[in-house]
């Protein structure tokens, strides 16, 4: 179970996140970077620890008690852009960057010139260096749809093997971002791949979050949250796999067979979503309590590996916000670049067009965005969801097994549907049915992989309905003899004992 941070200065917190289930950080970029405050994703020395958050003993320490509890440690680079401020590489050479291809946020890193040999030396020597020097665990590669190589061994793939090469016996996971959707990036070299270990699923994000009013509507404009989408993500994970993308006007994505679904990171919340809202609102801020809830069930108990947001697993009622520190010319060009950026959400127009966006430079946005730790108690319901739900995937056979054909799925109505989870005879097989709608009452299903195993019948495991959730209470699925799916919620089932029928036999008498 991973978690995505932008503080490192979460030391005090470890102990806590342990014991909540969280078995990975992911820790947004660290590279010394310009300015009081920042993402991170402007970085410019690339060897050095930021002093914002300390000495670099002390990412040492931090990423050493994180160990002794039981959690891995990844670091966000950036390999595709430095920053705007404080880029010192082309004193040394002109040769660090081309203008052969377009960069989304500045020059493009040269990997394939004739003299490129240094250049890739130089971010291959960093990637290792992270691993051999701190201890990390593996690394996230940040935009990698803007890492341009045509050399005969993608720098991708050459990133990669450095790490496993610095780790030595350690146990790493390279995770790639790829707008395109790009597999190849987790394929073995041996096909053709680049052998990374893991791609962020952003398709699954957008579907689950397309139901919300408020979400952005650019990131779900190609997708309508419906059934059968939650059903795809789960057993294919991307949703686009070379089909037309009517938002860009091209294909999008590449196909996913033959790939397990642990190499998939699902989401409904990371640090670009958050920010791209008007205000910074976090997922529970932008839909029902009730169907957050059931999103929560579906991400968490998924088979694809899933990612929490910070402070997501107690619904934190800080909002995360763009903050960049730079001095008062690149500080306006840096809000105007914001406010237009964020103008191709239509949920956003307003906000913009009344100028009361938050303006990224001022201290206030940065400090808006700490997280109140107290929160667990205060929002005690939020968290004892996220961790009893990590709990049932850490301790449920059915859940905790990642691995492809495990699981299908069926549409029981408009807003809800079932995904099965399949164990070795199909004895302790488990049902997360999940209804994003109003009650769903039915007689009878028409649908296999609703039917109990074999002299057995379901019984309730888990609901997102309990009252110590949040919930109304637990009612019960099978009043006289048919379903009733409550409204808004996610439940699991489980093989139980077979219960005395409700009803006698019916006769049919042949008529003449």
């Amino acid at each position: 179970m991973y978690l995505l941070i932008h503080f490192p200065t979460i030391n005090p917190e470890l102990p806590e996140l342990a014991h909540a289930g969280i078995t990975l950080i992911e820790m947004m970029p660290v590279a010394d970077f310009h300015g009081r405050f920042g993402w991170g994703y402007d970085g410019v020395n690339l060897f050095a620890p930021t002093h914002l958050y300390g000495e670099p003993d002390d990412l040492r320490r931090f990423v050493d008690r994180a160990h002794s509890l039981g959690i891995a440690v990844i670091l966000d680079v950036v390999y595709n852009h430095l920053g705007p401020v404080g880029n010192y590489l082309r004193s040394f050479s002109s040769t660090y960057f081309t203008d052969r291809y377009e960069n989304e946020w500045g020059d493009a890193i040269d990997f394939e010139g004739d003299r490129a040999s240094p250049v890739r030396e130089f971010f291959i020597c960093n990637a290792g260096y992270w691993i051999d020097e701190f201890h990390f665990d593996g690394l996230r590669l940040d935009a990698t749809q803007q890492i341009y190589d045509a050399s005969p061994e993608h720098i991708l793939a050459a990133i990669g093997a450095r790490v496993r090469r610095a780790a030595g016996r350690r146990s790493t996971i390279v995770v790639a971002e790829n707008e395109r959707q790009d597999t190849r990036l987790i394929r073995p070299i041996a096909e053709a791949g680049y052998g990374l270990d893991g791609l962020w699923n952003d398709d699954f994000h957008h579907s689950a979050m397309s139901r919300s009013p408020d979400a952005p509507r650019r990131t779900t404009t190609d997708t309508r949250g419906e059934p059968q989408e939650l059903i795809s993500a789960a057993k294919y994970g991307f949703l686009f796999q070379g089909q037309h993308y009517s938002w860009q006007q091209d294909r999008r994505g590449t196909t996913t067979w033959g790939l397990e679904p642990s190499s998939f990171i699902a989401f409904l919340q990371n640090h670009d979503q958050v920010a791209n809202t008007a205000r910074g609102s976090r997922g529970h801020e932008l839909t029902s309590p009730g169907k957050w809830r059931a999103m929560t069930a579906l991400l968490l108990l998924g088979p694809e590996t899933p990612m929490l947001f910070q402070g997501q697993e107690f619904s934190a009622s800080a909002p995360f916000l763009f903050f960049a520190d730079f001095d008062p010319d690149l500080a306006e060009a840096v809000q105007k670049g914001r406010a237009e950026f964020l103008a191709q959400f239509p949920s956003v127009r307003g906000y913009e067009e009344t100028a009361v966006l938050d303006v990224p430079g001022d201290p206030r946005t940065f400090e808006r965005c700490r997280l109140d730790f107290s929160e667990r108690e205060s929002h005690a319901a939020a968290y004892a969801l996220h961790r009893d739900l990590l709990r049932l995937r850490r301790t449920d056979e059915a859940f905790g097994v990642q691995r492809a054909g495990r699981l299908d799925g069926c549409v029981l109505s408009p807003a809800a549907f079932a995904l099965r989870f399949f164990t070795e005879g199909h004895a302790e097989d488990r049902l997360l049915l999940v209804n994003l709608g109003p009650d769903l009452k039915r007689e009878s299903f028409a649908e296999p992989l609703l039917a109990p195993p074999p002299d057995r019948d379901w019984e309730i495991r888990w609901s997102t309905d309990d009252p110590q959730y949040g919930g109304g209470g637990i009612s019960e699925l099978w009043p006289n003899g048919g379903w009733l799916l409550p409204a808004e919620a996610a439940v699991v089932l489980k093989p139980s004992a077979r219960r005395p029928s409700t009803r006698g036999p019916t006769v049919r008498r042949r008529t003449a």
